[in-house]
């Protein structure tokens, strides 16, 4: 998984379809922990004219997860099996880095944080997930 993680980063694959699709690149990955960026723009606003809650939740998501990809051997694999989200300030239009650590990795379970900061550095939102790993049959085709 880190191989793929890394091609990602360097450009020699292609980032996954949501990524395009909501725009964020991967810009670091090593040792539990994961740095997106998203450039925001009116796309990505809800009816009342700010982000949408859903792009950040996203954008967590994402970190989160190749945070702790970063963390699985040979033959594992991941799934979230929660996550939630606090939304502290409204965004516009802005770059956004979202930055993740995992902060618990047992064998079964880990607790992965992360905090997405607007181009100057306020806090705007920050959530954490649980991550449960797979192995045998259970990681085959994820």
């Amino acid at each position: 998984m880190r191989d793929v993680i890394n091609k990602m980063i360097s450009g020699e694959i292609p980032h996954p379809t949501v990524a395009r699709l909501v725009g964020f690149k991967v810009l670091s990955c090593k040792d539990g922990t994961a740095k997106l960026s998203l450039q925001t723009t009116q796309n990505h606003y809800n009816p009342m004219g700010t982000v949408h809650g859903g792009i950040l939740c996203d954008i967590a998501d994402a970190a989160m997860g190749i945070a702790f990809a970063s963390t699985l051997e040979e033959g594992e694999s991941f799934t979230t099996i929660d996550l939630q989200m606090s939304y502290l300030r409204p965004v516009w239009v802005t770059t956004l880095m979202a930055s993740a650590k995992v902060i618990k990795r047992g064998r079964t379970i880990g607790l992965v944080e992360c905090e997405i900061m607007d181009a100057n550095e306020k806090l705007v939102a920050k959530g954490n997930s649980n991550c449960m790993v797979l192995r045998g049959e259970e990681a085959k085709g994820r």
